[in-house]
Protein backbone atom coordinates (compact mmCIF):
# COMPACT_ATOMS: atom_id res chain seq x y z
CA UNK A 1 0.00 0.00 0.00
CA UNK A 2 1.69 3.37 -1.02
CA UNK A 3 -0.18 6.77 -0.18
CA UNK A 4 0.48 8.10 -3.86
CA UNK A 5 -1.61 5.40 -5.12
CA UNK A 6 -4.61 5.82 -3.34
CA UNK A 7 -7.62 6.91 -4.24
CA UNK A 8 -7.51 10.77 -2.99
CA UNK A 9 -11.18 11.17 -1.95
CA UNK A 10 -11.01 9.07 0.28
CA UNK A 11 -7.66 9.97 1.72
CA UNK A 12 -9.50 13.46 2.45
CA UNK A 13 -12.20 11.95 3.72
CA UNK A 14 -9.87 10.41 6.19
CA UNK A 15 -7.80 13.36 7.21
CA UNK A 16 -11.22 15.20 7.53
CA UNK A 17 -12.66 12.78 9.74
CA UNK A 18 -9.47 12.81 11.79
CA UNK A 19 -9.27 16.02 12.26
CA UNK A 20 -13.12 16.10 13.59
CA UNK A 21 -11.92 13.50 15.74
CA UNK A 22 -8.79 14.67 17.41
CA UNK A 23 -10.62 18.13 18.11
CA UNK A 24 -12.59 16.28 20.63
CA UNK A 25 -9.27 15.28 22.55
CA UNK A 26 -7.63 17.34 25.00
CA UNK A 27 -5.02 15.71 27.04
CA UNK A 28 -1.47 15.51 25.83
CA UNK A 29 -1.07 11.71 25.36
CA UNK A 30 -3.79 10.72 22.62
CA UNK A 31 -2.14 13.70 19.87
CA UNK A 32 1.33 12.94 20.92
CA UNK A 33 1.06 8.98 19.80
CA UNK A 34 -1.16 9.65 17.21
CA UNK A 35 1.37 12.34 15.98
CA UNK A 36 3.44 10.04 16.13
CA UNK A 37 1.79 7.18 13.67
CA UNK A 38 1.27 10.13 11.03
CA UNK A 39 4.99 10.67 11.13
CA UNK A 40 5.73 6.81 10.46
CA UNK A 41 2.79 6.19 8.00
CA UNK A 42 4.10 9.50 6.30
CA UNK A 43 7.67 8.16 5.58
CA UNK A 44 7.24 4.68 5.23
CA UNK A 45 4.02 4.64 3.36
CA UNK A 46 4.61 7.41 1.25
CA UNK A 47 7.49 8.86 -1.25
CA UNK A 48 8.35 12.53 0.78
CA UNK A 49 11.45 14.07 1.14
CA UNK A 50 12.51 14.84 4.46
CA UNK A 51 14.36 17.98 3.89
CA UNK A 52 10.97 19.19 2.04
CA UNK A 53 8.42 18.09 4.74
CA UNK A 54 10.72 19.64 7.65
CA UNK A 55 10.51 22.75 5.75
CA UNK A 56 6.88 22.88 6.07
CA UNK A 57 6.25 21.29 9.17
CA UNK A 58 8.83 23.99 11.18
CA UNK A 59 6.46 27.14 10.86
CA UNK A 60 3.21 24.71 12.43
CA UNK A 61 5.92 23.67 15.32
CA UNK A 62 5.93 27.65 15.62
CA UNK A 63 2.67 28.13 16.11
CA UNK A 64 1.93 24.75 18.18
CA UNK A 65 4.84 26.06 21.07
CA UNK A 66 2.55 29.55 21.08
CA UNK A 67 -0.45 27.68 22.04
CA UNK A 68 1.46 25.50 24.61
CA UNK A 69 2.86 29.06 26.40
CA UNK A 70 -0.40 30.93 25.96
CA UNK A 71 -2.47 28.32 27.18
CA UNK A 72 -0.16 27.22 29.97
CA UNK A 73 -0.24 31.17 31.46
CA UNK A 74 -3.51 32.34 30.23
CA UNK A 75 -5.56 29.13 31.40
CA UNK A 76 -8.42 29.34 33.39
CA UNK A 77 -9.00 26.09 35.07
CA UNK A 78 -12.59 24.78 36.18
CA UNK A 79 -13.81 25.33 39.40
CA UNK A 80 -13.03 22.02 41.74
CA UNK A 81 -9.80 21.41 39.87
CA UNK A 82 -6.45 20.31 41.71
CA UNK A 83 -3.87 22.46 40.98
CA UNK A 84 -0.21 21.64 41.00
CA UNK A 85 2.01 24.50 40.65
CA UNK A 86 5.05 23.93 38.62
CA UNK A 87 6.38 27.80 38.19
CA UNK A 88 5.65 30.94 39.32
CA UNK A 89 7.16 34.20 38.34
CA UNK A 90 4.92 37.75 39.75
CA UNK A 91 1.61 37.18 38.21
CA UNK A 92 2.55 34.44 35.93
CA UNK A 93 1.75 30.75 37.53
CA UNK A 94 2.17 27.68 35.18
CA UNK A 95 -0.06 24.90 36.90
CA UNK A 96 -0.65 21.39 35.99
CA UNK A 97 -3.71 21.57 33.77
CA UNK A 98 -2.60 24.90 32.34
CA UNK A 99 0.39 22.65 30.74
CA UNK A 100 -1.82 19.94 30.05
CA UNK A 101 -4.13 21.57 28.20
CA UNK A 102 -1.53 23.81 26.23
CA UNK A 103 0.41 20.44 25.13
CA UNK A 104 -2.60 19.21 24.31
CA UNK A 105 -3.78 22.14 21.51
CA UNK A 106 -0.06 22.18 20.45
CA UNK A 107 0.07 18.60 19.65
CA UNK A 108 -3.37 18.42 18.32
CA UNK A 109 -1.73 21.57 15.95
CA UNK A 110 0.96 19.17 15.26
CA UNK A 111 -1.52 16.17 14.29
CA UNK A 112 -3.44 18.50 11.82
CA UNK A 113 -0.28 19.39 10.11
CA UNK A 114 1.19 16.01 9.98
CA UNK A 115 -2.35 15.18 8.35
CA UNK A 116 -2.12 18.01 5.91
CA UNK A 117 1.12 17.35 4.76
CA UNK A 118 0.40 13.54 4.13
CA UNK A 119 -2.32 14.56 2.39
CA UNK A 120 -0.89 17.51 0.34
CA UNK A 121 2.80 15.56 -0.15
CA UNK A 122 1.23 12.15 -1.72
CA UNK A 123 -1.64 13.48 -3.48
CA UNK A 124 -1.58 14.83 -7.61
CA UNK A 125 -3.84 17.59 -7.67
CA UNK A 126 -5.36 16.45 -11.28
CA UNK A 127 -6.03 12.95 -9.57
CA UNK A 128 -8.03 14.39 -6.31
CA UNK A 129 -10.06 16.84 -8.77
CA UNK A 130 -11.13 13.74 -11.04
CA UNK A 131 -12.03 11.70 -8.11
CA UNK A 132 -14.00 14.77 -7.01
CA UNK A 133 -15.35 14.55 -10.31
CA UNK A 134 -16.28 10.85 -10.52
CA UNK A 135 -16.71 9.59 -7.21
CA UNK A 136 -18.20 12.57 -5.12
CA UNK A 137 -20.06 14.27 -8.30
CA UNK A 138 -18.31 17.38 -8.25
CA UNK A 139 -19.78 19.65 -11.44
CA UNK A 140 -17.31 19.14 -13.97
CA UNK A 141 -17.96 22.07 -14.66
CA UNK A 142 -16.55 24.02 -11.33
CA UNK A 143 -14.08 21.02 -11.36
CA UNK A 144 -12.21 22.00 -14.62
CA UNK A 145 -12.58 25.42 -13.25
CA UNK A 146 -10.17 24.97 -10.66
CA UNK A 147 -8.33 22.62 -12.51
CA UNK A 148 -7.58 25.06 -15.16
CA UNK A 149 -6.66 27.83 -12.48
CA UNK A 150 -4.34 25.68 -10.84
CA UNK A 151 -2.61 25.23 -14.08
CA UNK A 152 -2.54 28.67 -14.49
CA UNK A 153 -0.45 29.68 -11.58
CA UNK A 154 2.51 28.95 -12.11
CA UNK A 155 2.66 30.77 -15.83
CA UNK A 156 1.25 33.72 -13.73
CA UNK A 157 4.48 33.61 -11.81
CA UNK A 158 6.56 32.96 -14.47
CA UNK A 159 4.97 36.21 -16.43
CA UNK A 160 5.44 38.20 -13.16
CA UNK A 161 9.50 37.46 -13.86
CA UNK A 162 9.60 38.86 -17.04
CA UNK A 163 7.30 41.85 -16.64
CA UNK A 164 9.72 42.16 -13.88
CA UNK A 165 12.49 41.96 -15.68
CA UNK A 166 11.37 44.03 -18.48
CA UNK A 167 10.87 47.27 -16.03
CA UNK A 168 14.33 46.56 -15.19
CA UNK A 169 15.44 47.22 -18.50
CA UNK A 170 13.44 50.07 -18.86
CA UNK A 171 14.48 52.18 -15.32
CA UNK A 172 10.80 51.88 -14.92
CA UNK A 173 11.40 49.55 -11.50
CA UNK A 174 13.81 52.24 -9.42
CA UNK A 175 10.57 53.17 -6.85
CA UNK A 176 11.37 52.32 -3.27
CA UNK A 177 9.81 52.54 -0.17
CA UNK A 178 5.94 51.52 0.71
CA UNK A 179 4.79 54.33 -2.16
CA UNK A 180 6.93 52.90 -4.59
CA UNK A 181 5.87 48.73 -3.88
CA UNK A 182 2.16 49.95 -4.38
CA UNK A 183 2.65 51.50 -7.15
CA UNK A 184 4.63 48.98 -9.21
CA UNK A 185 1.84 46.40 -7.78
CA UNK A 186 0.07 48.59 -9.58
CA UNK A 187 1.74 48.21 -12.88
CA UNK A 188 2.08 44.29 -12.74
CA UNK A 189 -1.84 44.11 -12.60
CA UNK A 190 -2.20 45.41 -15.66
CA UNK A 191 -0.19 43.28 -17.98
CA UNK A 192 -1.37 39.96 -15.63
CA UNK A 193 -4.91 40.96 -16.03
CA UNK A 194 -5.06 41.46 -19.99
CA UNK A 195 -2.38 37.92 -19.72
CA UNK A 196 -4.76 35.92 -17.93
CA UNK A 197 -7.74 37.12 -20.30
CA UNK A 198 -5.97 36.46 -22.91
CA UNK A 199 -5.54 32.43 -21.53
CA UNK A 200 -9.41 31.95 -20.19
CA UNK A 201 -10.39 32.69 -23.65
CA UNK A 202 -7.75 30.84 -25.24
CA UNK A 203 -8.79 27.65 -22.97
CA UNK A 204 -12.48 28.45 -23.14
CA UNK A 205 -12.03 27.87 -27.06
CA UNK A 206 -9.98 24.63 -26.79
CA UNK A 207 -12.85 22.85 -24.23
CA UNK A 208 -15.41 23.87 -26.41
CA UNK A 209 -13.54 22.52 -29.77
CA UNK A 210 -12.88 19.31 -28.02
CA UNK A 211 -16.45 19.24 -27.28
CA UNK A 212 -16.65 19.89 -23.52
CA UNK A 213 -20.15 21.03 -22.37
CA UNK A 214 -20.01 20.65 -18.94
CA UNK A 215 -22.25 17.50 -18.51
CA UNK A 216 -21.68 14.39 -16.69
CA UNK A 217 -22.96 12.46 -19.53
CA UNK A 218 -19.14 11.82 -20.77
CA UNK A 219 -16.33 9.44 -20.72
CA UNK A 220 -12.38 10.03 -19.07
CA UNK A 221 -9.29 8.90 -20.35
CA UNK A 222 -7.97 8.64 -16.66
CA UNK A 223 -10.59 6.47 -14.71
CA UNK A 224 -10.06 6.86 -10.69
CA UNK A 225 -11.79 3.74 -8.96
CA UNK A 226 -11.72 2.95 -5.17
CA UNK A 227 -10.05 -0.16 -4.41
CA UNK A 228 -9.53 -2.26 -1.39
CA UNK A 229 -5.96 -0.64 -0.27
CA UNK A 230 -8.12 2.69 -0.13
CA UNK A 231 -10.44 1.19 2.55
CA UNK A 232 -7.62 -0.47 4.04
CA UNK A 233 -5.66 2.75 4.73
CA UNK A 234 -9.23 4.30 6.44
CA UNK A 235 -9.30 1.57 8.64
CA UNK A 236 -5.79 1.69 9.30
CA UNK A 237 -5.56 5.67 9.89
CA UNK A 238 -9.34 5.54 12.03
CA UNK A 239 -8.30 2.09 14.01
CA UNK A 240 -4.75 3.52 15.31
CA UNK A 241 -6.70 6.79 16.58
CA UNK A 242 -8.50 4.89 18.72
CA UNK A 243 -5.79 2.50 19.45
CA UNK A 244 -4.01 5.99 21.13
CA UNK A 245 -7.44 6.49 23.02
CA UNK A 246 -7.01 3.04 24.09
CA UNK A 247 -3.82 3.42 25.52
CA UNK A 248 -4.04 6.99 27.06
CA UNK A 249 -7.09 5.70 29.25
CA UNK A 250 -5.57 2.53 30.46
CA UNK A 251 -2.89 5.53 31.54
CA UNK A 252 -5.77 7.47 33.35
CA UNK A 253 -4.77 10.43 31.35
CA UNK A 254 -7.49 10.97 28.77
CA UNK A 255 -9.27 14.04 28.88
CA UNK A 256 -12.35 14.63 26.19
CA UNK A 257 -14.85 17.38 25.67
CA UNK A 258 -16.94 16.35 27.87
CA UNK A 259 -13.79 15.99 30.81
CA UNK A 260 -12.80 20.22 30.22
Amino acid sequence: MRLHKLNPSIKALTVILLVFLLSFVFDPVTPLLYWLFIVVVTFSLGKVETRKWLLIFVPFLVVALGYVWTTAVFSNPPAGTELVTYWTIGPVEITNYGLSTGLALGLRVLCFAGLSLLFILTTDPVKFILSLVQQCKLPPKLAYGLLAGYRFLPLLTEEVKIIRHAHKVRGANRETGLKGKLFALKRYAIPLLASAIRKAERAAIAMESKGFTGGRSRTYYHQIHIQKQDWLFFGLMIGLFFLCVFVSMQLGTFRGYGDI
